[in-house]
């Protein structure tokens, strides 16, 4: 069924303000997927704060020239039967979700991305994928903040019990 000019327009302004809420946004490849399948891609993305979107790509093009620039270097990927993932969270949590998907799915593919602005390629959004979530960076940071004050606590606390230990030797020791 045809897309009316007054349908096309909605889309794009749906998809312009989506792309720019987006943190990161990522083109696969899914053709040969049933909607069982696509449905389970999406349930995952859920959770990382993502979506997976199928979407006219001249529809999409137009947003991002129109709208939505910090996601422009995707437009040249935008070609055959894609779909976007549009990443409102962590995009290292997005990008594993992604290609664990993938990996049990030979007709879904990542080809390329964009992350802060800049054009990503399938190999660097494998990297991101390996890297730690944001939740384990933030907790390795404050454990590494909160490391040399501890140290220094068990120094200060040390002095005292250590003379409170030689004060109770003492007393112990003129008690017998």
């Amino acid at each position: 069924m045809a897309m009316t000019k007054a349908r096309k327009h909605v889309l794009k302004g749906e998809i312009a303000e989506r792309l720019k809420k987006a943190n990161a946004a990522l083109v696969a490849e899914y053709r040969g997927l049933t909607v069982a399948e696509l449905t389970d891609l999406r349930v995952r993305l859920r959770e990382s704060q993502s979506e997976f979107r199928v979407v006219k790509n001249r529809v999409t093009k137009v947003a991002i020239r129109e709208e939505a620039g910090n996601v422009a270097a995707i437009s040249d990927s935008l070609k055959g039967p894609v779909g976007l993932v549009i990443v409102y969270g962590d995009p290292a949590k997005a990008a594993k979700s992604v290609l664990e998907f993938g990996k049990d799915k030979e007709n879904f593919k990542v080809t390329s991305g964009v992350l802060d602005g800049k054009a990503v390629s399938a190999a660097d959004i494998k990297t991101i994928a390996e890297l730690p979530t944001m939740d384990v960076l933030l907790a390795r940071l404050v454990g590494t903040l909160v490391a040399p004050h501890r140290g220094i606590l068990g120094v200060l606390t040390g002095v005292p019990r250590q003379l409170v230990q030689v004060i109770g030797a003492i007393k112990d020791k003129k008690a017998n």
